[in-house]
Formats: structure tokens, C-alpha cells, sequence
């Protein structure tokens, strides 16, 4: 990964961090992403010190609940580097009770899936300069019990925290895989991966109760660590064995090694990854003329 940059989303904890010391222990220079200085300093400083990277650790602010700080992330990255190599969506979360982003998408929707769908788009061009390069997306087994409630998909009409999440994670694969229909593999490939059940700051206390905070703290003790969870990152990201690979679904977690699973039959559904796309872009474009 020498001379090569990366950007990871939701980095400044859990598999996103543990996956940036690994990327540059392999020469990579890694773009960490944090909401503010306050939450992202830490991290900055825990992957420097386990990589032993320096200054190619480099910490950049990020929101994907809102679409400036997006595009801020985004022309920061581009002024900065004139190549990207890959494009880790890594950041999202579950939430018990309905919230808003800064436009008004519901929240699980709008940071799981649409704002690294707009962070895609706005870096598109400079991972395809530096081809072959790589987006990979982390999406989650739940992904299997998940609907997308076409005629809703902000769950304004009836909200339930797990059927938002396990929508948004089918969300993340079925834009890895139209992503994928959309580009010569030799140019840019895209994956999404399973890490496993990981014991980290997911579905924290700030953001769950009752039913999901059950569910976190009954398996918490079965989780995996976020090193061992990172590793589908890591070998998506690094491994020479990815190359022209894309469209995959891929599992880690407790059984050893990174292996290619066939996800679920609606996200296959061509059909609807493309509608997916027309409507992620629909809602972007609605809301960028808004501000005008």
C-alpha cells in the first residue's frame, strides 16, 4: 500500500480505526474521518502510535448527517491529494427512537446509506484517475431481514429502529453491487463485507434502549474484537487477491479468513439497485436545488 491513499469513514473507533493502523502499517497514508477535533484527536493519535505512520495519518472532520460538511470532507480530500486509491464507507449506527439529518432525511437512511452515497459520488472521479482503485462498503448480515419500504423509506409513516437498520445495511449492499454493474472492474472495483458481530461503541447507550440495547448487550459477551473485525477491510482494501474482484459480498468475524457469501435475493435484485440509485440521486439532486 506504499504511496497509496485511503479514506475511511467512521474511523475514529471500532473496525474503522483498527483498520487504519493496518493500512498504514502497509505504507498506506490513511484519511480518518471524526465528527470534530474533540472525538477524532484520540484516534489520530492511537492509530500513529500503533502504526508508527506520522504524518501520513491524517485526520479530516466529516458528518454524514449533513450534506456541507460532505462536500467540505470532500473538496479537503481533493485539494490535499491528487490520488485516491481507495474509498472505505465504513461509519453508521442503529438508533432506537426517529432522527433527522441536517435536510431532514431520517437519520439511520441518511447516514448509513445516503450520505456515503453522496461522498461516493463527489469522489468518484478522483478514485477512477487513480485506477484500479477500490470502494468498499460495510454492510452487515442484517441486511438478510431487511426491506426496502419503497413507498417510505425515511420510516416516517411507523418507526422501529431495527427495520431502519436492517434497511439501511440492504441499502448498503445494493448500491455495492449496482456500483459495481457500473464500472469496468479493471478501473474500480466495489465490495461490502460482513465483519462479524463486534465489540465496540455500536448501538452505544446515546443512541439505543429497550429492544436494541437488549439485543447489543445479550451478545456483547460473543463479539468478536475490532481488530478481528477490521479484517475484511483490510484484506479488501490491501490484498493483491482483490484485483479486478467486484461485486462481492464478503464475510469475516469468527471463522478464519475473508469469504465470499451470496447475499440476500433482494439485494441480487438488480431492478432494485438501480432504483435505489435513481432515488439517492433524486433526493440529493432535490435537495442541493433547495439551497440554491
Amino acid at each position: 500500500m506504499t504511496g497509496k491513499v485511503v479514506v475511511i469513514t467512521g474511523s475514529n473507533a471500532g473496525i474503522g480505526r483498527e483498520a487504519a493502523v493496518a493500512l498504514a502499517r502497509r505504507g498506506a497514508t490513511v484519511v480518518i474521518t471524526s465528527r470534530s477535533e474533540l472525538r477524532g484527536g484520540p484516534a489520530r493519535e492511537y492509530v500513529r502510535r500503533h502504526s508508527r505512520a506520522g504524518d501520513r495519518i491524517v485526520l479530516l472532520d466529516l458528518d454524514l448527517a449533513s450534506f456541507a460538511s460532505i462536500e467540505a470532507f470532500a473538496a479537503q480530500v481533493l485539494d490535499r491529494f491528487d490520488r485516491l486509491d481507495v474509498l472505505i464507507n465504513n461509519a453508521g449506527g442503529v438508533l432506537s427512537d426517529r432522527r433527522e439529518t441536517r435536510e431532514g432525511f431520517e437519520m439511520t437512511f441518511g447516514v448509513n446509506h445516503l450520505g456515503h452515497f453522496y461522498l461516493t459520488q463527489l469522489l468518484l472521479d478522483r478514485l477512477l484517475a487513480s485506477a484500479p482503485a477500490r470502494v468498499i462498503t460495510t454492510a452487515s448480515i442484517a441486511h438478510r431481514t431487511g426491506t426496502m419500504l419503497w413507498t417510505d423509506l425515511e420510516r416516517s409513516g411507523g418507526y422501529v429502529g431495527t427495520d431502519a437498520y436492517c434497511q439501511s445495511k440492504l441499502a448498503n449492499v445494493l448500491f455495492t453491487l449496482e456500483l459495481a454493474r457500473q464500472f469496468d472492474p479493471a478501473a474500480l472495483t466495489a465490495n461490502c463485507c460482513h465483519p462479524g458481530a463486534v465489540r465496540s461503541g455500536f448501538a452505544s447507550a446515546e443512541d439505543t434502549r429497550g429492544f436494541e440495547r437488549f439485543i447489543v448487550a445479550l451478545g456483547r459477551p460473543f463479539m468478536v474484537s475490532p481488530r478481528r473485525g477490521a479484517k475484511p477491510l483490510v484484506v479488501l482494501a490491501a490484498s493483491p487477491r482483490f484485483e479486478g474482484v467486484s461485486g462481492g459480498y464478503w464475510v469475516g468475524g469468527y471463522v478464519p479468513g475473508v469469504h465470499r457469501h451470496r447475499p440476500s435475493r433482494q439485494a441480487r435484485d438488480p431492478e432494485a439497485g438501480a432504483r435505489l440509485w435513481s432515488i439517492s440521486e433524486q433526493y440529493i439532486e432535490q435537495t442541493l436545488r433547495k439551497g440554491t
